[in-house]
């Protein structure tokens, strides 16, 4: 087997796992401490003060040793009971896994589903839960990492509270790179996950739910044992606030690190940030002759999904991209060779974009595509040229 080059850096360009700041490697592999010992006591403390921030909450926010999926299952574990009918809306293939584990927890789920792409509309959630007021539960994505697509999840709380229902928003891949209000938008739960825009490795789940939404969940008791939310806050909220279980202790570490992170560049920069990087990407593509999968807006900041041209094979795309150091996301399920996927959510900056369209680029090229090499790269170096690049620099 051929070793790889070594002077082909590698980048990752995926929406998660995302690239980790080289402070937070640092602290993970310092040596791990107790989790009933005085010197971790002090980083959850520091943790849980610093995580409602990002959620744009006064809520205690749970922590659990799963991926994002485990916090999307905790909130239906918790609140949904055998047989209770739920809506979940769904636009992408994570919106679908709202479908799998309200079904998979024996809930009857009515489903609103207006396609891949599309962006779910109030004005549907509406007319189907005038239609269904026995729904107390609806379930829906903030930021569809399948097709690049942000809801207007704010514009959905609305409904959903005229309605007496309660709103549960999938932030796996939003939190943090496009905003989330929750207390302000009125949102009952918001779960999310470590690996995307909160700069940590795998392996960490949050949930921030409301008081009401404890509330019902404490009058189903029995779904679920490790996703408990009432020992779980129960924990959180003694003298000394802890988990109910082993916590994943040196990733704790590294989420310590990267909230200070955001906290010191500020969360309204960050998400500038995001913002700024999301339209130099669109520039890029849209100099390249290219489209943008479904019905994206100005809320799009956490990924880019492209249409690749008809007449070259879209499956080679990622294949290409790694030859040039670049791992991609292409496109999941019904839309594999169909898009490619520029992520830019967490640890990313300017030339990290730059670099992703470079390789775009000469990928297309390489598969006989008519592309003019550099108006991509070119047309986003405007972009950051009259913004500034120096100011969307991730912190040193």
């Amino acid at each position: 087997m051929t070793a790889p080059n070594p002077y082909v850096k590698q980048y990752l360009m995926t929406a998660g796992p995302t690239p980790l700041p080289p402070r937070v490697l640092s602290v993970m592999a310092e040596p791990v401490v107790y989790h009933r010992a005085p010197d971790f006591d002090a980083l959850l403390a520091r943790v849980l003060d610093r995580l409602p921030v990002v959620f744009g909450t006064a809520n205690d926010v749970m922590v659990f040793a799963a991926s994002g999926s485990g916090a999307m299952e905790s909130a239906v574990a918790n609140l949904v009971a055998p047989g209770d009918p739920v809506l979940a809306c769904a636009a992408g293939k994570f919106g679908e896994r709202w479908i799998e584990l309200g079904e998979a927890h024996g809930a009857d789920v009515v489903r609103y589903e207006p396609g891949w792409g599309a962006r779910l509309d109030p004005d549907e959630v509406d007319r189907i839960l005038g239609e269904c007021p026995e729904i107390q539960v609806v379930f829906a994505t903030l930021s569809e990492t399948s097709t690049g697509v942000v809801h207007d999840v704010q514009a959905l709380a609305e409904v959903v509270r005229s309605h007496d229902a309660m709103l549960v928003v999938d932030a796996v891949s939003g939190l943090g790179a496009t905003p989330c209000r929750q207390d302000e938008w009125g949102i009952d739960v918001v779960v999310t996950g470590s690996q995307k825009a909160l700069m940590t490795p795998p392996g960490l789940a949050f949930v921030s739910a409301s008081a009401r939404a404890l509330e019902h969940a404490a009058q189903r008791p029995g779904g679920t044992y490790y996703f408990d939310w009432q020992r779980t806050v129960g924990e959180l909220r003694k003298d000394t606030p802890a988990t109910p279980f082993t916590p994943a202790v040196s990733l704790l570490a590294g989420l310590d690190v990267a909230l200070a992170m955001i906290e010191e560049e500020g969360l309204e920069r960050v998400l500038a940030r995001h913002d700024l990087l999301a339209r130099a990407a669109r520039a890029g593509i849209a100099a390249m002759g290219l489209e943008l999968f479904g019905d994206p807006d100005e809320r799009a900041t956490v990924v880019t999904a492209v249409e690749l041209p008809a007449g070259i094979d879209g499956a080679k795309v990622p294949g290409l991209l790694r030859k040039r150091g670049i791992t991609a996301n292409g496109g999941q399920g019904q839309l594999k060779g169909r898009i490619v996927r520029i992520a830019h959510c967490g640890y990313f900056g300017a030339f990290d974009i730059i670099v992703s369209l470079a390789g775009l680029e000469q990928a297309l090229a390489e598969l006989g595509h008519d592309v003019e090499l550099g108006a991509g790269v070119a047309a986003a170096q405007r972009v950051f040229l009259e913004a500034d690049v120096g100011t969307v620099a991730p912190p040193a």
